[in-house]
């Protein structure tokens, strides 16, 4: 066998009785197999397939199409009817909610039995305690009864421990649907890590978003057997596919034409104006500047957010309406080739909005003599209209950094520095930028507000 696969599933199969009424097995058990008062029901059959090591696979199919139990079989808490499986290293799995965890201990407890479990010593769970605790951030919740927990407070502890116990290949069941949108980044961020540390991620989910956004191939499941496999944005193609035209087939009178309807002859022309759609509110969160955050110092960001045309802080924005969104920043050291700029993040960590100064300042406009020096309080304005974002919560990074291009090195970046959660949209798929964009920098020698305007010097070059 390779030495860089992970996983090995071969002719992997699972079969259940199933009883038509609770008398029929204990007559199943008194005849003794003489005769046979059950059904079977293969919930996987004849599956085979290879992950090689740092892969991440995402498994997509409809809903009793064996996912989960090809997950349990893969993790080692199913036994299967016929076939095997066989991984390579040190498994951590997240699969039903709560699954591993005694609900009567106490969220400590179930750390270490659970850590314990996954391979570590006790010595080992005793020192990354700390950080498995900071991870899950449900504060004094870690001394109470699990069975007291929400549901996202449930798969926060659970994550928490599975990434970090060393593992080599981690499977996930469905986690990143629960969850407030400061835990999905953080997974995110997590999987980033691990993937470039060559770790292996089999995942399974229903999102297809999220399968393309973190797979590289992925597995269509259909009836318990496999119906495709290949590129992750292929098979979900193919299962999206699948899933809208077997809905349109079971609706009511489809497929079926309208013969003779006047409005339908040939030539007939039928128009459909729609009626203009209320704005898109978003709901924008304080600027917190104790996120998590990485850089090298000499510079800081010390404030962020959006703002009116008077200079007032915005906690409401509405879609297309003219805004400025300002980063403020302290210099603690001359900064050649400054860069700042801003993320905007959906929950998956999919970039969906990205705007900096680099183009505008040091690329075709530019000249590339921007400079901050020690003690300038500098304040970078985006003045945009607000972007259409889908119904949901995103997450806004700002950063500093100094240089060109990908050979910036960051001298501050803040994740989550703002949340977004939008509200009421009409959009339905797509990705989004900032309209009618104008990019200025204002470098003060002194004191200078986001809201107010300063006395500055003020560089504006409209994008």
């Amino acid at each position: 066998m390779s030495s860089d696969i992970a996983i090995t599933v071969s002719n992997l199969g699972k079969c259940y009785q199933i009883y038509d009424k609770p008398s029929d097995r204990l007559k199943q058990m008194l005849m003794r197999g003489r005769r046979k008062y059950f059904r079977d029901f293969w919930a996987l059959k004849d599956v085979s397939f290879e992950v090689r090591k740092g892969e991440t696979v995402g498994v997509v199919g409809r809903n009793g199409s064996g996912k989960s139990t090809l997950l349990q079989m893969i993790c080692g808490t199913l036994n299967p009817t016929e076939g095997f499986v066989r991984t390579h290293g040190r498994i951590a799995a997240l699969l039903e909610l709560g699954s591993g965890f005694n609900p009567e201990f106490t969220g400590r407890e179930n750390v270490f039995l659970n850590a314990v479990l996954l391979g570590l010593s006790q010595e080992e769970a005793e020192k990354r305690f700390d950080d498995i605790v900071a991870f899950a951030d449900i504060g004094q919740f870690i001394d109470q009864p699990v069975k007291t927990y929400s549901s996202g407070m449930v798969v926060r502890l659970a994550f928490a421990v599975i990434a970090h116990v060393d593992a080599d290949i981690l499977v996930v069941d469905e986690a990143l649907s629960v969850g407030d949108v400061f835990f999905s980044q953080k997974c995110m961020r997590f999987f980033e890590r691990f993937q470039s540390a060559g770790g292996t991620v089999f995942f399974v989910s229903h999102d297809t978003a999220a399968v393309m956004n973190l797979c590289q191939h992925a597995i269509l499941l259909a009836r318990g057997a496999i119906r495709q496999i290949g590129p992750a944005d292929v098979v979900c193609k193919t299962y999206l596919e699948e899933l809208y035209g077997d809905r349109a087939l079971s609706m009511p009178n489809a497929a079926k034409p309208v013969v003779g309807e006047p409005d339908l002859l040939p030539g007939k022309i039928v128009e459909f104006v729609a009626p203009e759609q209320p704005p898109n509110r978003i709901i924008v969160s304080p600027f917190n500047a104790q996120s998590a955050a990485f850089g090298i110092g000499g510079a800081k960001i010390v404030d962020a957010g959006f703002f009116d045309a008077n200079g007032n802080r915005l906690l409401e924005l509405t879609s297309e309406a003219a805004v400025r969104f300002s980063i403020m920043l302290t210099s603690d050291r001359a900064i050649s080739f400054p860069a700042v700029g801003l993320i905007i993040k959906d929950r998956l960590g999919q970039a969906v909005v990205t705007e900096g100064t680099t183009w505008a300042f040091e690329g075709q406009y530019g000249d590339g003599k921007l400079e901050f020096l020690p003690g300038d309080v500098v304040r970078v304005d985006f003045e945009h209209k607000v972007p259409l974002l889908f119904e949901g919560e995103y997450a806004v990074s700002v950063a500093v950094a100094e240089g060109f291009g990908h050979e910036h090195v960051q001298h501050h970046f803040i994740h989550e520095a703002l949340i977004l959660r939008s509200i009421g949209n009409r959009l339905v798929h797509g990705l989004t930028g900032l309209a009618n964009l104008h990019v200025s920098i204002r470098v003060s020698r002194g004191k200078v507000g986001l809201a107010g305007n300063g006395e500055t010097r003020d560089i504006g070059i409209p994008v």
